[in-house]
């Protein structure tokens, strides 16, 4: 289990040591799935990532939900691809928000891990984001965080004003920036 770089740095004080968890079903999926854990530490979220599989290691799913409940774990992210069942089985094993990262690969190119992730039945949802989509995966889960850590809200706030920063310029002083580089 690989904790962020930040793990020891929370929301606050009062706040558990690992807020999001991050769930992949292959040890494959890592290079996208790293992208959600740098995201959230780059807003001072504590996450961690954990390789468990709802078809080949469901034990080992279910023994961390068991887990994240008694350590307070707030938000989970179960990142798939191909069949792309493992949010799905978490949200049927918990009432914590669930958030579905499908991940490409396999013969469509992630859209069958798009349509196993949100065709949820009534009463079990997945929020979910696009196929690959590991940054809104993690401001996400930091936008259901905010709703009880103030200090997340202002780190979303400061990530946002940045983010309206880099794209409010011209054309050309982009360009030339790009081509500075």
């Amino acid at each position: 289990m690989k904790k962020s770089a930040d793990s020891k740095k929370t929301a606050s004080k009062d706040a558990p040591k690992v807020m999001v968890g991050i769930l992949t079903g292959s040890p494959n999926d890592l290079p996208t799935v790293v992208k959600v854990r740098d995201t959230l530490s780059d807003l001072g979220i504590a996450s961690e990532i954990v390789v468990a599989s709802a078809h080949r290691t469901p034990d080992k799913v279910f023994a961390y939900l068991d887990r994240a409940h008694k350590e307070d774990v707030q938000v989970l992210i179960g990142c798939a691809g191909v069949a792309a069942h493992l949010a799905g089985v978490i949200a049927g094993h918990t009432r914590l928000p669930v958030i579905g990262l499908p991940l490409s690969g396999g013969i469509m190119s992630g859209l069958d891990a798009l349509l196993s992730t949100v065709q949820m039945p009534p009463g079990v949802p997945v929020a979910t984001v696009a196929v690959d989509g590991a940054k809104n995966a993690a401001m996400l889960a930091a936008r259901i965080l905010a709703l009880k850590f103030p200090e997340i809200n202002d780190a979303l706030d400061k990530a946002a004003k940045k983010e309206r920063v880099r794209y409010d310029q011209t054309a050309d002083e982009a360009l030339a920036k790009l081509t500075a580089k």
